[in-house]
């Protein structure tokens, strides 16, 4: 199963939501990324506050260009990334590396407000068909946070708001909860290991794939 992140971002991050990871063997859980802090909450009428942070080797500058340029997205989130950084934009991006800016299936975000190098808000207006509930994630409007903590360092936040109750807003809670802090982590180690080699990547999910077909020495 692909996770969709926000726009991250999902992935967007940011909930563009999100990047392209294969499903744990147990359960999905953010403590898995053990850098990134979960300061979730509820609001006083009831709708969750989806809220991750992690602190990256980083300046403001450099995590604003990773979110905010094409060049900067695909060295970390996805192979295939297409950025118009205004109000009313769009970011979109595909882990298909056959896919085309455009496509259908495309995971866009729109940007709804931004402050240079320190603030980007943005809801999904496209998901792929794959995404669980992917009728409400439009309702969620995720913000990206960055805060300059000096030599180098930024504290980079992810806060999504609207969701409400019911079965679908809590999948997608739970989806995105393990997805951003999985985009938060990948941050993290875009600016420790350099950009993604998405060549190598997809040379190693053929490898497995292949593996995976054979069984007692035979080819299914």
């Amino acid at each position: 199963m692909k996770r969709f992140l926000p726009a991250a971002l999902s992935a967007a991050v940011l909930a563009l939501s999100a990047a392209h990871a294969a499903e744990p063997a147990k359960a999905p859980d953010w403590r898995d990324f053990r850098a990134v802090t979960n300061s979730s909450f509820v609001e006083a009428g009831g709708d969750r506050v989806l809220q991750l942070s992690v602190v990256v080797t980083a300046s403001p500058t450099q995590v604003w260009d990773a979110f905010t340029t094409a060049e900067g997205y695909r060295a970390w989130v996805a192979p295939i990334a297409a950025v118009d950084l205004r109000i009313g934009g769009d970011i979109e991006a595909s882990y298909d590396p056959a896919a085309k800016i455009g496509g259908p299936d495309n995971i866009k975000n729109r940007i709804v407000a931004y402050v240079p190098q320190r603030l980007l808000s943005f809801r999904n207006v496209q998901a792929p068909k794959g995404l669980p509930h992917r009728e409400l994630f439009g309702d969620i409007v995720t913000t990206l946070e960055i805060e300059d903590l000096g030599a180098g360092r930024s504290r980079v936040s992810l806060t999504s708001v609207g969701y409400g109750a019911g079965e679908g807003f809590d999948t997608l809670y739970r989806h995105f909860e393990w997805g951003n802090a999985y985009s938060l982590n990948e941050l993290k180690k875009r600016f420790e290991t350099g950009p993604i080699d998405w060549a190598a990547v997809f040379e190693r999910q053929k490898a497995a794939a292949a593996s995976a077909t054979v069984t007692g020495g035979k080819t299914r």
